[in-house]
């Protein structure tokens, strides 16, 4: 009996769930039908609304997800259909790293360009006509925004890049000043009328015109060549970045032309107007600049000795242009110059090492910076003994080594704290004393030095100039 009930009780259970899911089965399918009814109903009254709209965009998207965002992007596609005139105003994106000779090219390319939107098959052309005119007016006014925005920042893109510079009459003295040095030029035609003042000879104004012009004149070509042969190496400088050259604001061979325009009278002046041992003198310190000085800055550190050497010529060449030999008061004055340019030097490429690295250039202040230091000291009080050398010679009186050894110990004792401190505090006083200190020196020495009646009374004159000086002499 009671495996029976037990039975019975299962059977009851089985037929209630059965039940159920029959009851279920019958609500889809009640529902399933009357969702086709509905969607029959919607297509036979013909009623286009926004159900059947659904319908639509969902075949269309390919079974995927509508959202606000795909909307969006059919609404603006339907706004581009109905107004064909529409456009979009685009600008290419430029490389970051561009060669500097083909940013012109780049530059060009990059002007306005106007791509019109490719027309997307519409939807439908129910959309409310409201809607469309709103979206077309924001448009038009960021496309008039974007009109007024561009052209600035292009401007100001194309200001801060590399284009070629273009050559004016009323700028050329300014670049031909530059790319022949103006400024060392003075120092050299400075140290040669210092040369030439210091012979122990009669002032002759027409000899010393043609003496400091030719001279004047072989500096600017010597300069000129140099820049043209640095081009590549100046760009990498913070401190020759500027040069015309490197700018682009003279040709290579108009610098050329202009150094052969320079070189050629200047050493004609010399060699005919003055003497063939200063026109030898010129065209020697031109072929030493250009020829020699020049790559060795980018191969050994001799470089500075050799450098010394050239501007150390010029006041030998204003000596031989007053006496026409090479006497040992040349000799002292090329030997002053020739110290004088270490200090000065040193101290002012030891501030400018990181510039001289990076241009590739070999100077004892980046590879033997103890060596720059020591130089540059021992230079310094070298100045002391020459200035003592010059009344032995009889160029000078023995006042001038007691005037000048204030100017000389001053000097040495800066050399000594840039060998001591080497910094650029340091450096930088040793430079800008040695800015003053040569001008004075030379100053102090044609003060002292020994007239013309005084070595014609001992006969120290050399020959040729005793007439004239017994002439200077004669009421």
């Amino acid at each position: 009996m009671f495996r029976e009930e037990t039975e019975l009780g299962k059977s009851l259970e089985h037929q209630k769930q059965l039940g159920e899911l029959g009851g279920l089965s019958l609500k889809k399918r009640r529902l399933r039908g009357t969702c086709r009814l509905f969607v029959w109903h919607l297509r036979n009254t013909g009623v286009r609304q926004i159900p059947c709209r659904f319908v639509h965009l969902y075949h269309v998207a390919n079974n995927r997800l509508i959202t606000f965002q795909y909307f969006n992007f059919l609404k603006r596609m339907y706004v581009t259909r109905c107004n064909k005139d529409l456009g979009q105003r685009a600008k290419p994106k430029s490389n970051s790293i561009v060669p500097p000779f083909h940013e012109l090219q780049q530059l060009d390319q990059e002007k306005k360009v106007v791509h019109k939107i490719s027309p997307v098959s519409p939807v439908h052309q129910s959309w409310s006509e409201t809607s469309s005119r709103n979206e077309l007016r924001e448009m038009k006014s960021a496309a008039e925004t974007e009109d007024s925005v561009i052209p600035v920042g292009a401007e100001s893109k194309e200001d801060r890049r590399w284009k070629e510079m273009k050559l004016r009459l009323d700028d050329l003295p300014g670049i031909l000043a530059r790319l022949s040095k103006i400024k060392l030029t003075a120092l050299v035609i400075s140290t040669t009328s210092a040369g030439f003042a210091m012979a122990p000879v009669p002032f002759e104004l027409t000899c010393f015109l043609l003496a400091s012009l030719g001279t004047g004149l072989a500096s600017c070509a010597a300069n000129s060549i140099n820049q043209f042969f640095e081009v590549p190496f100046d760009s990498n400088m913070n401190r020759t970045k500027n040069r015309p050259l490197v700018r682009g604001q003279i040709s290579p061979l108009l610098a050329v032309c202009f150094a052969a325009c320079c070189g050629i009278p200047g050493i004609a002046l010399l060699a005919l107007g003055v003497n063939p041992l200063t026109g030898a003198l010129g065209a020697f310190n031109i072929f030493l600049y250009t020829c020699c000085y020049t790559p060795l800055k980018r191969m050994s550190i001799a470089n500075t000795w050799v450098g010394a050497v050239v501007g150390a010529i010029p006041p030998v060449m204003g000596w031989t242009a007053a006496t026409g030999s090479l006497d040992a008061g040349a000799l002292l004055l090329g030997g002053i110059l020739y110290s004088w340019q270490f200090p000065h030097f040193n101290a002012l490429s030891w501030g400018l090492r990181e510039d001289y690295s990076r241009g590739g250039y070999c100077m004892m202040s980046v590879t033997h910076p103890g060596l720059c230091r020591r130089v540059a000291l021992r230079h310094c009080l070298a100045l002391i003994g020459l200035s003592t050398v010059a009344p032995v010679l009889n160029i000078t009186t023995w006042t001038f080594p007691i005037i000048s050894l204030p100017i000389n110990l001053y000097i040495s004792y800066l050399g000594f704290r840039f060998y001591r401190d080497a910094d650029r505090s340091s450096s930088r006083k040793l430079f800008f004393c040695s800015l003053w200190h040569l001008p004075m020196l030379l100053l102090v020495m044609f003060t002292c030095k020994k007239s013309v009646l005084e070595k014609e009374d001992k006969g120290d004159l050399p020959g040729g100039s005793n007439e004239m000086a017994m002439e200077i002499r004669l009421p």
